[in-house]
């Protein structure tokens, strides 16, 4: 991970690209950091109703920062649930307030619940994915059931040693995964890392055999290139025949807020087509989910 220092800059996404809001992140003295974010007053309703609207509606980047501070305690308290896993508390936390900004961003206060209720989501799923990305070299779970089996599976054993055909099946009921997955993921989490080129520990390292000279190299494979360029040359292709569908105003407000270098707010194509931002806001929903029902046809 990037060096952490006591004072960083967080980026939140918006409309415009990256704005940049200064706040505190837990660098080497992870007890200050914990510190300053308890002492960040907690919001009242009324108050993060005030700041979601502001931010919600017209894009106000101090709002946005003050809802992210005051919910700063909260990712702390949750990386601290996953303190299990040997990996820093002070990364966790790191990853958990990305999460958090993400749910600032897409959070809709017209649905009349709390920010920490809508944000668990999000804190957890960057959590989930930095422990997923940095628990082992190589990466044990991909699919939804093994990540589920991952993070569940240590918990749901009763005993140490490996689980009995009743126990698999019981874990598998429980968390709604196949018996075999969970049979595989028990499996992997019981393996440990080996060095690809380095000699295993070994009375004889002449006849040791390492990973490095029994796995192929593909990366330069002409046939594997020239598909990997057909197929992103295809999709890009199958886009644009999307878009094409579309009628001029709506094709126009994709183009603007997602394909363009310098990408429009949802205020500046109001003023454009005189309408309000919330009514951009719902012909550019419309027009995704017509370009996704294409793309998937």
């Amino acid at each position: 991970m990037t060096e952490k220092v006591n004072k960083a800059t967080i980026e939140v996404a918006t409309g415009k690209g990256l704005s940049v809001i200064d706040t505190m992140v837990p660098g080497r003295d992870l007890n200050a950091y914990i510190t300053a974010v308890n002492g960040i007053p907690i919001l009242t309703a009324e108050e993060e109703l005030d700041l979601a609207n502001k931010y919600y509606y017209n894009e106000d980047l101090d709002a946005a920062r003050k809802l992210v501070l005051a919910h700063m305690r909260f990712v702390v308290y949750m990386a601290k649930s996953y303190s299990g896993y040997g990996l820093s508390e002070a990364d966790l936390i790191q990853e958990g307030n990305v999460g958090l900004m993400k749910a600032v961003k897409r959070f809709n206060p017209e649905k009349g619940v709390r920010l920490v209720s809508f944000a668990v989501h999000w804190i957890k799923a960057e959590m989930h994915e930095f422990i997923l990305r940095n628990w082992r070299i190589v990466k044990v779970a991909t699919t939804k059931a093994q990540r589920k089996l991952f993070f569940n599976l240590r918990g749901s054993k009763k005993r140490l040693g490996w689980l009995n055909k009743e126990e698999v099946d019981k874990v598998a009921s429980d968390l709604g995964v196949d018996a075999k997955t969970v049979m595989q993921m028990e499996g992997r989490l019981s393996t440990y890392d080996a060095s690809f080129d380095g000699a295993p520990d070994s009375e004889d390292d002449d006849l040791a055999i390492v990973p490095a000279q029994y796995l192929e190299d593909n990366r330069y494979d002409p046939a594997r290139n020239v598909e990997n360029e057909d197929y992103a040359e295809s999709s890009t292709d199958n886009l644009y025949l999307a878009l094409e569908g579309l009628d001029d105003r709506s094709k126009d407000i994709l183009t603007q807020r997602w394909l363009s270098d310098n990408k429009a707010t949802l205020h500046e194509l109001a003023d454009k087509y005189d309408v309000s931002a919330e009514r951009i806001r719902q012909l550019e929903k419309n027009a995704m989910d017509k370009v996704k029902a294409r793309l998937e046809a």
